[in-house]
C-alpha cells in the first residue's frame, strides 16, 4: 500500500470539492482531491446555472472567473408568470444593486479543473473502494487506483463527494440527524441551442403545472416542466415538450418561443434535505453531501459555495493563524444559512407548483398569495434578497 501524507483530504471533484481545492491551493496548502468517477463525466453533468453574487465573488477570489465575464450574463430581474400575466421583479432595485450571473454549473465545474491540471494539483480520479476512516481521531483515506491500494494520511476530510456519496454515510448513526421532504413530482429538463425566450428567466405559476424558462447563453435554452414522477423521458418527444410548454405560457412568450431538437432530455426529482451536524470530529460535510434543495430557488450551487467560503476560511485560518474558531465554528454558521435557502426553496416550490392533493380553493389562495407577493413592494423585496442571496 503506497502512504500519502497531507493536510486536506477532499473526497469528491464537483464544484465544491474543485473549488475547495482551488481555494487551499491559493492559500499554499496541501491537499489531494479523490473522485470515483472520470474527469470527464464530472465535466460532462448537466447542472444549475444561476450564481449569486457571493459566489461570483468567490470564483473571483480563486482566481478562476476570467470565463464567467466573458461569458456569463449578469441578470437583474426575473419575470413571474401567474394568472396568465407576466410580472417583473426587480432584483437590482430592491437589494441596492445586486444582481445573479446565468452561468452553467458545468462551466464552472470544467473552469475548476482546468485550473487544477493547469496547477499541477494530486487528483485521483476514477478511484474505486473509497472509504473513509478515523476521523475521530487520526484521519485515513483508502482506495484503490490504477492497480494500487492508496492511504492518505491527513489532519482532516472533506466530504464534497454529493448525496449517495461515502462520507457522510460513514458517520455513525447516533451522530447525524436528517431532515427530508420528498415531493411528489419532478422537473423535466430539455437543452436546446435555441435563444432564449426572454432576457430574463420567466417562472410559471399555471393551471397545468410549474415551468421555468431559462438560459445557459444566448444562444442555448433551457427549460422545464413539472412532471409526474411516473413519467419518463421516453415518454416525452420533443415535440410533445414544446406543444406542452406553450400551453403554460402567456401568448406573448408563446409567439416569441423558438423551438428545436433537444441535446439533453432528463427528468429530475426534487427534495429538500439537511444534515445536521455538518462536522464529525475532523471530518467536514459539504454541497450536497450535507444537504439538497428543490431547484426552484436557484440555491443548490450556491448553497454548496457558501459552504466552502466558511470551510476554506476556517482552514486557512487554522493553518495560517493556529486559530480554531472557524473550525469550530463552521457547522452552525453554514446550517444558519442552509435553514434559510431551505425554507425560501420551499416556499417557491410550494407557491409554484400544483400538488396531487391539492384543491380548487388551495389553487386559488396560492394565485392570491402570489399575486399579493407581485404588488407589494415588502413582498418583492423579501422574494429578491432571498433570490439574490442572503450575506454569509
Amino acid at each position: 500500500m503506497e502512504i500519502v501524507k497531507t493536510k486536506v483530504a477532499i473526497i469528491g471533484s464537483g464544484p465544491a470539492g474543485l473549488l475547495l481545492g482551488q481555494l487551499l491551493y491559493k492559500a499554499g496548502i496541501d491537499h489531494v482531491i479523490i473522485e470515483q468517477r472520470s474527469a470527464e463525466y464530472v465535466a460532462s453533468r448537466i447542472r444549475a446555472g444561476i450564481l449569486e453574487q457571493v459566489s461570483v465573488d468567490l470564483l473571483e477570489q480563486a482566481g478562476v472567473d476570467q470565463n464567467l465575464k466573458a461569458n456569463g450574463l449578469p441578470h437583474s430581474g426575473i419575470e413571474i408568470l401567474t394568472n396568465g400575466k407576466k410580472q417583473r421583479v426587480d432584483l437590482s432595485l430592491l437589494t441596492k444593486g445586486k444582481q445573479v450571473t446565468v452561468y452553467g454549473q458545468t462551466e464552472v465545474t470544467k473552469d475548476l479543473i482546468q485550473a487544477r491540471e493547469h496547477a499541477e494539483l494530486i487528483s485521483f480520479y476514477e478511484a474505486e473502494q473509497v472509504q473513509v476512516d478515523d476521523f475521530y481521531s487520526k484521519p485515513k483515506v483508502t482506495f484503490h487506483y490504477q492497480g494500487k491500494d492508496y492511504q492518505i494520511e491527513c489532519d482532516f476530510i472533506a466530504g464534497c463527494d454529493g448525496y449517495h456519496g461515502v462520507c457522510r454515510a460513514s458517520v455513525p448513526e447516533d451522530k447525524i440527524k436528517t431532515f427530508e421532504k420528498v415531493y411528489p413530482f419532478g422537473w423535466l429538463g430539455v437543452l436546446a441551442d435555441v435563444p432564449p425566450v426572454a432576457d430574463e428567466l420567466i417562472y410559471v405559476q399555471s393551471e397545468r403545472g410549474f415551468a421555468l424558462c431559462s438560459m445557459r447563453s444566448e444562444t442555448r435554452s433551457r427549460y422545464y416542466l413539472q412532471v409526474p414522477l411516473t413519467d419518463h423521458v421516453e415518454d416525452w418527444s420533443d415535440e410533445r415538450f414544446w406543444e406542452e410548454l406553450k400551453r403554460r405560457l402567456d401568448p406573448e412568450s408563446r409567439e416569441k418561443l423558438v423551438t428545436g431538437g433537444s441535446i439533453e432530455k432528463s427528468i429530475a426529482p426534487l427534495r429538500s434535505f439537511v444534515t445536521e451536524p455538518m462536522r464529525f470530529g475532523q471530518l467536514f460535510l459539504a454541497g450536497d453531501a450535507a444537504h439538497i434543495v428543490p431547484p426552484t430557488g436557484a440555491k443548490g450551487l450556491n448553497l454548496a459555495a457558501s459552504d466552502i467560503a466558511y470551510l476554506s476560511s476556517a482552514l486557512i485560518e487554522y493553518y495560517l493563524d493556529g486559530s480554531e474558531q472557524g473550525i469550530n465554528e463552521y457547522s452552525e454558521k453554514c446550517l444558519q444559512r442552509v435553514w434559510k435557502a431551505e425554507r425560501f426553496s420551499w416556499w417557491m416550490t410550494h407557491l409554484l407548483h400544483r400538488f396531487e392533493t391539492e384543491s380548487e380553493f388551495d389553487h386559488k389562495i396560492k394565485q392570491a398569495e402570489l399575486s399579493y407577493i407581485l404588488s407589494s413592494h415588502a413582498g418583492q423585496t423579501t422574494l429578491a434578497e432571498n433570490y439574490v442571496g442572503l450575506p454569509y
